[in-house]
This record gives structure tokens, C-alpha cells and sequence, in this order.
């Protein structure tokens, strides 16, 4: 987390701390009196000081292969154009728009979809998403009529900026005015779509900050509307028009979908979050909760996935960063009571084998029991850097070849790190926690999340799969979601990332925070959305106290499980596509699963009944408003009767 520098425990460290500080201050006043030199100045600088005391698993040296990152591949909208017609149809009017955002999302709240560029074929399902533009710069006149014909026919039109082709009597308004100025949306929670947004921080979402507007371009108000808008800008203008039409409806945003779920997945929001951590921050949830609310109350089929394995109300993934001498020992309690209450944590080890500023070297002899014992209990090891500096978003990013012992990463103050890199820091902390830890490692959280715009591509580079390097108020998400190469718009990763919604160091204690926890684990149950918790094992008392009394209040509607499972599982199930069509008074469905997955929810209508399945013999629960697969084959087809 974003830790202060000053917390320590041991005298020595305080010692040696207070010695650098001084012998440093005339060289750190000159380069910089303000933030002090970054990272990348630490070339024109001594290596490190000299390390008095010998490095501890002397026999090690590793990893001894060299890491390379390839180009960014920009990702090709075909790559989710396949499908059936029951889906939700993207049309881009635009290929060079944040159209990978929208994708992403709209595979994260589960709704079936596809891209395509023809207005015909978009036509051909019955919710279609005109995206990111509707104009006649974008459309001709007979795909603009055609679209205009849409829900007077029984479909729904959702479009994100109406811009012109004469469509406002479609939409009901009178005309589009650009404004800068609009920084927050308020829902009529009155109406059926938007009931379920009960918290005031889903009644109102942030689309930019309030003191600077500006930030974010793009937002349009829409005047004169002839039925009261979905949703309102803070001035009381439109924001969202829903005008029903037969069996659907027309839906025209005011601002650019796609651009925002992009800020947030690629944590810029800028001062949009109303909070840093520790608070309900849904505004990307509430929007991509309104598209599913939308898909499902007019699509012919409404089948959509789950957020949760097995149909659970709330994921809950425990995570420990061991980032201090004490943590480490203290961890065993932690996971000796995890492993009696059921449930397996996540374990974020920090491989400190040097004395710096921030603590003595403890990831020595004495920790390989721990790592060992940890493992046995059922929890996952996981990467922690090797010298948890606060300066990690801004070291530069390697070479690739840095190995054990010679990378000796060394935090000198706060604000100056010499020897460090992005590549080193993954490598070397993976290469010694599989070594030691005897398990592949495949999650990473660095020191006070300190998220460099690299971070994406290098964890692919080094073997890394998941990440818990954000938190969910500064990512305006509780979801997971997809990386993309150097956190911009154009080419996706196979990572993602699992963002932090509660941590231990805010005040007051995190004990008395227990209320509002459990208030928040109730929020995100209604939707799915993850609780990813974070605790630092440097003492016991109220917060080992938190988690026990925590586990106890949630574990009856919870699935629990280490960030490896929760992940696996996620990403798997992100992989599934889903098709529907109708026979008769049978609705048939088709699941493809690339990855093996257990515990799928299948959301589907209330009043439908499974008839059969194949293959046949497939463990299957229905209840009210899902089906949960026990396992998943590579292919499924369901039989409902409606």
C-alpha cells in the first residue's frame, strides 16, 4: 500500500535510517528539494552502498534465462466478432475509439456480444449498440434510417452520442450541446432499469473530477427531452434519455462509455474517485450493470454469466503483504487460523535479502520454513518486489538479465533507490519464492502499490498472470479487469487485475472499520463485485481479530478462495461464449469453455426450466434465477422450457 516511510519496527533500521538520511540531504536538496531525484537519475549515481553483511542461499544464482518483452500487437476488433444473433451488437462507427474498453467491460458484467462494422448485420439482434458515435459524419443516410426503424419494430437502440441524421424524435430531444463542464450522473431510481441502485454512490457516479472538469472531453447534455431523462448531469441536465418504443427502447448517452471504463482499467482516473481505498466506488459498475439491465430486459434470450464461483453473492480473497521483518514470523498465525476456518489466503512475500532504509534483510535462512509451512496450509505464495520501494513507478525497466545475487536493489531514502529495475524486481522475487517457496508463482503486488505504466507488459515478459497492484476506488471499479500493454487503449494482455477494496492502514483501526466492511461486502454481494482484503501481518491483535470476526459475519453467502483460484477461475470463465436461440417454446443454449472451469453461474430467466443437457450427466443446480455447472466441458448445450 502506500505505506509511511516511517513505520518501523526495528531499532537498527531506524539507526541506519537516520545515518543515509543525513549523509544524503546536500546531495537529494541539490537535484530535487521538492519530490528529490526519481528513479531514472539513479544512472549518474553510486550503485549502492556497500553491503556489509553477507546475502544470504549462497549455493543460488538465478533465474538464469533472460527475459524479453515482444511489441505491442494492436488487438483487431475481429477478435470478438463471432456470435449469434441473441447477442448484444456493438456497431462501431468508429475502429479507432475505445472500443477495447467497452469490450472488456462488457465481458466482465457477463453479457454476451459481438463488434461489427454492418449496420445490417448489427441489425439482425435485438439490442443493438451504436458505439462510439451516431451521426451522418459517421453513418449514411440508409444505415441511419434503418437504425431509426430499430425499436419501432421491437428492438432497442442504445447510442453513445447522438450527434445528428435527424434522429432526435427517436431519442426525444431537442438538440446535443457539448459541455466541459459536467462532472457527475444522477439516476431516476424510480424507474425498473435503475431500481437496483440503492447506494448513493450508485445513484450518483463520477464521470470527471469535480474541480476540473475539463479533464475529461467529450460529454454532451441533451436539451428539451420529451419523457424524463433516465439520468441527469449535477445541473440537472440530460445525461441518459430512454424512450420506450413497442418492446424496447431508444437509449442515448451523453458521453462516451468506452473512454471511461478505459480510465479506470488503466488507473487514470485523475481525481475522479471520491475515495483512495476503503469505500463503495461502483461508477463503472453502475454503468455496466445499466447495459446488462438494458440487454436483459429486451433481448429475445436474456442469458448471461456470474461474477461469483458456484453462484456465491461475494467473492473474498484475503491477501497478506509480508513487507516487515515481524510480518514474517506473525504470518503463521494468520494462516494457522486460515487454515482452521477453511479458508486459503494469498501471501504477497517481499524477498528482502539487504538492509536498507526501509528494514533490516529478513528474507534469509529463516524465512524458507515459513514459505514451506505457508504452503502446506494451502495458501498461495505470491511477489512482493525485492526492496518495496515507493519509487517502483519510476524505475527504469531493465534489461531482462538481472539475476540473484548481483541485483542488489537498494532503497536509500524514501525517495531514491539505486540499482533497481521493473524486470529485476519481477524476476528476481519469482526466481527465489519458487526456489524456496517450491511453488510457481504467479500473482504480484508491488510495495505501496506503485503501478508503473510498463508494469502490463512486464509481468507477461517475466511469467506473472495476475495482478493486485490498484484499488478498486482509484480503478472506479469493484470487477476485475484486463491489462493492456503500457495502460493505454490499443493492445490487450492476458493479464488482469484484481484491485484492492479494503486495507489496514487507513485510520482508525482497522477493527473499528469492521461495521463499515462488512456494510461494503454487502454492497458488492448485490452485484457480484470482488472483496479482495488486504492486511499486513506486522501485528496480530485487532487486525487477525478483524479477519476472524470478518470470515464469521460473510461466510454464509461467501466463496472464499487465494487470488490464484479466484483468478484461474475468472479468467476461464472470461473465455466462455454464449449463444441462444429459440424453437418453438424451447429456448436452446449453447456454452463453448477454451479453459476447464468449475462453479459457472448462468444467470437466465425465472420461469425457465431446465429440460435437458448435453452432454448428458452433467452435475447441474437450478435455482430461481441461475444454473450452476459443476464442471464445464470444452462444449454444452442446454435445453429450457420458457
Amino acid at each position: 500500500m502506500k505505506r509511511n516511510w516511517l513505520y518501523f519496527g526495528v531499532a537498527g533500521a531506524v539507526a541506519l535510517a537516520l545515518l543515509l538520511w543525513t549523509a544524503n540531504q546536500a546531495l537529494e536538496t541539490v537535484m530535487d528539494p521538492v519530490d528529490g531525484p526519481s528513479a531514472t537519475d539513479s544512472a549518474s549515481l553510486p550503485e549502492a552502498l556497500p553491503v556489509r553483511e553477507a546475502l544470504p542461499f549462497p549455493t543460488l544464482r538465478g533465474p538464469l534465462h533472460d527475459t524479453s518483452v515482444p511489441p505491442p500487437l494492436p488487438t483487431d476488433w475481429h477478435r470478438y466478432s463471432a456470435g449469434g444473433t441473441n447477442r448484444l451488437a456493438v456497431l462501431l462507427t468508429k475502429t479507432d475509439s475505445a472500443w477495447l474498453g467497452l469490450a472488456h467491460g462488457l465481458r466482465t458484467i457477463g453479457v454476451p456480444f459481438l463488434l461489427t462494422t454492418n449496420t445490417a448485420q448489427a441489425l439482425a439482434h435485438r439490442v443493438v449498440f451504436v458505439y462510439p458515435e451516431l451521426s451522418g459524419a459517421v453513418l449514411d443516410g440508409t444505415a441511419i434510417r434503418a437504425l431509426a426503424a430499430h425499436p419501432r419494430t421491437g428492438g432497442s437502440l442504445i447510442a453513445a452520442n447522438v450527434l445528428g441524421g435527424g434522429l432526435e424524435d427517436l431519442f426525444g430531444f431537442r438538440e446535443v450541446v457539448a459541455s466541459s463542464s459536467h462532472y457527475e450522473i444522477g439516476f431516476a431510481t424510480q424507474h425498473a432499469l435503475t431500481a437496483g441502485f440503492t447506494h448513493p454512490h450508485e445513484r450518483v457516479i463520477r464521470v470527471a473530477e469535480p474541480s476540473n472538469p475539463s479533464a475529461i472531453a467529450g460529454k454532451r447534455h441533451y436539451t428539451g427531452p420529451v419523457v424524463p431523462p433516465l439520468a441527469v448531469y449535477e445541473d440537472g441536465t440530460a445525461a441518459i434519455l430512454l424512450r420506450p418504443w413497442e418492446a424496447g427502447y431508444a437509449c442515448a448517452l451523453g458521453f462516451d462509455p468506452g473512454y471511461l471504463l478505459t480510465i479506470g482499467y488503466h488507473n487514470r482516473e485523475e481525481g475522479i474517485a471520491r475515495a483512495y481505498v476503503n469505500q463503495f466506488e461502483p461508477s463503472l459498475d453502475v454503468l455496466l450493470r445499466l447495459f446488462k439491465e438494458l440487454y436483459t430486459a429486451t433481448a429475445p434470450l436474456p442469458v448471461t454469466l456470474g461474477t461469483v464461483p458456484f453462484g456465491r453473492k461475494l467473492p473474498v480473497v484475503i491477501t497478506h503483504d509480508v513487507d516487515y521483518a515481524r510480518s514474517v514470523t506473525n504470518a503463521l498465525a494468520y494462516a494457522e487460523y486460515e487454515a482452521g476456518a477453511g479458508v486459503r489466503a494469498t501471501y504477497f512475500v517481499q524477498t528482502k535479502y539487504l538492509r536498507d532504509f526501509n528494514d533490516i534483510a529478513f528474507f534469509g535462512e529463516g524465512a524458507v520454513p515459513v514459505l514451506q509451512r505457508l504452503r502446506a496450509l494451502g495458501h498461495e505464495l505470491a511477489s512482493h518486489t525485492v526492496c518495496h520501494s515507493m519509487r517502483f513507478s519510476s524505475f527504469p525497466f531493465g534489461t531482462g538479465t538481472e539475476r540473484f545475487p548481483d541485483y542488489q536493489p537498494f532503497v536509500r531514502t524514501p525517495l531514491l533507490t539505486l540499482g533497481a529495475s521493473v524486470l529485476g524486481e519481477l524476476r528476481v522475487s519469482k526466481f527465489l519464492l519458487e526456489k524456496l517457496g517450491g511453488q510457481e508463482i504467479v500473482s504480484f503486488r508491488p510495495g505501496h502499490l506503485s503501478n508503473p505504466y510498463s508494469l502490463p507488459q512486464a509481468l507477461v515478459a517475466t511469467g506473472y498472470r495476475f495482478s493486485s497492484s490498484v484499488t478498486a476506488n482509484d480503478s472506479l471499479t469493484h470487477l476485475p479487469f484486463q491489462l493492456v500493454y503500457d495502460r493505454r487503449q490499443v493492445a490487450e494482455t492476458p493479464i488482469f487485475e484484481f484491485p484492492v477494496a479494503i486495507e489496514d492502514e487507513e485510520k482508525p483501526l482497522l477493527f473499528e472499520r469492521l461495521p463499515q466492511a462488512i456494510a461494503l461486502a454487502h454492497q458488492l454481494a448485490r452485484y457480484g463485485g470482488l472483496m479482495n482484503i488486504l492486511i499486513h501481518p506486522d501485528i496480530l491483535g485487532h487486525k487477525l481479530q478483524f479477519e476472524q470476526e470478518f470470515v464469521v459475519a460473510v461466510q454464509h453467502f461467501a466463496w472464499f478462495g487465494t487470488l490464484n483460484e479466484y483468478a484461474s477461475w475468472w479468467i476461464a470463465r472470461n473465455e466462455v461464449s454464449v449463444d441462444a436461440e429459440l424453437t418453438g417454446g424451447s429456448a436452446h443454449v449453447t456454452l463453448t469453455a477454451p479453459q476447464p472451469l468449475n462453479g459457472l453461474p448462468l444467470q437466465i430467466p425465472p420461469a425457465w426450466k431446465l429440460q435437458s443437457v448435453e452432454p448428458a450427466g452433467l452435475k447441474i443446480t437450478q435455482t430461481s434465477s441461475a444454473l450452476i455447472i459443476d464442471q464445464v466441458p470444452l462444449r454444452v448445450r442446454l435445453h429450457f422450457q420458457r
